[in-house]
């Protein structure tokens, strides 16, 4: 009769650890009502504007792999026509619906972070836009809200250059359609991403 308690004792110990190791290790999800996108674009040398997309879709795994999609077609300039010249000639969303926005996370040191506490970290990320690649490190601020919940925020704007990216000939027609002098071909991006457990 022991045997057989301390026999239980043991299985039940090894099942409360195995759904605790489970739990710990479960994937983060993005709430996209908690999440944004934004980048500018500065034309005549001097008018800066900022715009953003409104559809983002993403996912944490255990292992630090991030993944967030962005809807390229969701890109909100608060102009209806430039929106949709921008995804005809710029985007090009009928061939390239979406980008893709790939980093590798320590996850050990965010699982470490006490809750109400923040970090930055440098990852390395890579961006797939218009068919193209383009490696970089990214510097994000961390904060851990709860065990289930943290906040990533770009703890410095990341330049992309459009050239990087095949966009050249897109943003030089924009500039044709809105007769503008000049339209910059560096794009400073933020973005705050929640993530939930």
């Amino acid at each position: 009769m022991i045997l057989t308690k301390q026999i239980y004792t043991t299985l039940l110990i090894a099942t409360t650890l195995a759904f605790a190791n489970i739990a710990y290790a479960a994937d983060w999800t993005l709430d996209a009502r908690q999440s944004q996108l934004n980048f500018m674009s500065v034309k005549k040398g001097h008018i800066a504007e900022n715009h953003q997309f409104k559809s983002l879709q993403g996912q944490l795994t255990a292992e630090g792999k991030l993944t967030i999609n962005i809807d390229l077609a969701s890109v909100d300039t608060g102009i209806a026509v430039r929106d949709q010249r921008m995804q005809a000639f710029l985007f090009n969303v009928a061939e390239y619906s979406q980008a893709t926005l790939t980093a590798d996370v320590d996850m050990a040191a965010v699982e470490a972070m006490a809750v109400a506490t923040s970090a930055v970290i440098t990852v390395p990320a890579q961006l797939n836009l218009h068919g193209q690649n383009k490696d970089f490190a990214l510097d994000v601020l961390v904060t851990k809200l709860s065990d289930t919940s943290l906040v990533v925020v770009s703890a410095n704007p990341v330049l992309l250059n459009v050239a990087d990216f095949d966009l050249v000939a897109g943003v030089a027609k924009l500039q044709e359609l809105a007769k503008l002098p000049s339209i910059s071909p560096i794009v400073p991006v933020t973005f705050y991403v929640t993530l939930n457990k």
